[in-house]
């Protein structure tokens, strides 16, 4: 029996967690275009899923209608609705252009020195200790603070972040239980309150602060402001989408590297291959695993008719492993080039933050090679149990 027979995203088996490149392989030779339980579609071949991404007229980014039927009249519904990502121009436009205007090639450099002295610190506490969590003592605690500092949270006030974050993108999953629903439902709206009270703070200062909501509570394109829940609701977005991906990626990186100890000596022998194997970290275990669309118009995938309405999951994890693109797609290169993968996305809803996700990682990986070249799992890491978000929830490891 095929691993293609039978599956259905809302009723995934266990083992899926751990591995599920098999059955994207096999979905990819058997059905690349999958009518899934609900009647929504799965793609997994790269050439349908980046075409969905570069023609945003036909396939909308927006979930009203998607998101009411899972969400109902909730905290959950208003935040995701009301974010960057799940949105269609003018609003996807007018928000992207203010965090773009914040996110400029110099505005990620000068990044570079508080990050550096980040990443060393949390080296130092992890070696005073001699063994560490690398999801608890670093992966998860580098985007906190360089999307804290980017917001201008202040350091005593972000310990709920990363708790606001899992729970609001744990209601993602294809399938949510009903205690899934009221933890992100309580986060979004815990998370709401602490923003409303910091930008009532940041209204009150000087509006040349630096920090991005400032830039957002001022900013205008075309002489629109967003509005108050515009602002709170893209603040969250913001911090949960710069730490849970970026966590994802560096943790998801290092355990490669522990599981490959051939493509770990290469790059410890060549360093500067560090920004090619940060490319093959995304395409390899991509942190974002799935996206979604609705059609607006007539379409045609795969050789399947799509009808106005039709919802389409974009399995990026699929796609980013799909043979006809990559070579050999399930072996781990750290100098794979051409690389053009799709874990950012693509088109005018590809990651605002890419810069500043690539550069954290780089660093991350970078430095912790450069101490603990010997490093080793010291227990089998724990995932998520999330289909969406592929990462670790914890890493027992070994530094010596």
């Amino acid at each position: 029996m095929s691993l293609a027979d039978g599956f259905d995203l809302h009723r995934l088996p266990a083992e899926f967690y751990d591995d599920p490149f098999p059955y994207y392989a096999a979905l990819q030779i058997e059905s690349p275009v999958r009518r899934l339980s609900d009647g929504s579609l799965m793609l997994t071949r790269y050439a349908d899923v980046e075409f969905v991404y570069k023609h945003p007229k036909i396939f909308s980014s927006d979930k009203k209608r998607e998101f009411s039927e899972k969400f109902g009249t909730t905290p959950l519904f208003e935040h995701h609705t009301t974010s960057l990502v799940f949105n269609d121009p003018p609003l996807h436009t007018r928000v992207r252009k203010l965090i773009n205007g914040s996110l400029t090639p110099r505005a990620v450099a000068e990044i570079q020195p508080d990050l550096e002295r980040l990443v060393e610190s949390l080296i130092d506490a992890m070696e005073e200790k001699g063994s560490a969590d690398l999801i608890e003592d670093f992966a998860a605690a580098i985007p906190i603070e360089v999307i804290g500092n980017l917001l201008g949270v202040p350091h005593s006030e972000r310990a709920g972040l990363r708790g606001w974050s899992l729970a609001i993108l744990g209601a993602l999953e294809p399938s949510l239980s009903a205690q899934a629903a009221a933890r992100g439902n309580r986060a979004v709206g815990e998370f709401a309150a602490y923003l409303d009270d910091l930008i009532e703070r940041r209204r009150k200062e000087a509006d040349t602060a630096p920090d991005l909501i400032t830039k957002l509570l001022h900013g205008e394109v075309d002489g629109q402001r967003l509005s108050p829940a515009e602002l709170v609701q893209n603040c969250i977005f913001l911090l949960n989408a710069g730490h849970e991906t970026t966590t994802n990626l560096i943790g998801n990186a290092l355990v490669a590297l522990a599981l490959y100890p051939a493509e770990r000596a290469r790059l410890i022998a060549e360093p500067a291959l560090i920004k090619t194997a940060v490319e093959e970290f995304l395409r390899f275990e991509s942190p974002n695993q799935l996206g979604n669309r609705i059609t607006v118009e007539p379409a045609e995938l795969g050789g399947a008719k799509l009808a106005p309405g039709s919802q389409i999951t974009l399995c990026i994890g699929a796609a980013n492993r799909d043979p006809a693109v990559f070579p050999d797609p399930h072996k781990l290169d750290i100098a794979r080039t051409p690389n053009r993968h799709l874990a950012f996305g693509s088109g005018i809803h590809q990651c605002a933050g890419v810069g500043v996700a690539r550069l954290e990682a780089a660093i991350a990986i970078s430095r912790f090679l450069g101490r603990f070249p010997r490093y080793a799992l010291s227990a089998a890491p724990t995932r998520g149990g999330r289909a969406r978000f592929r990462g670790f929830l914890r890493v027992p490891c070994k530094l010596g």
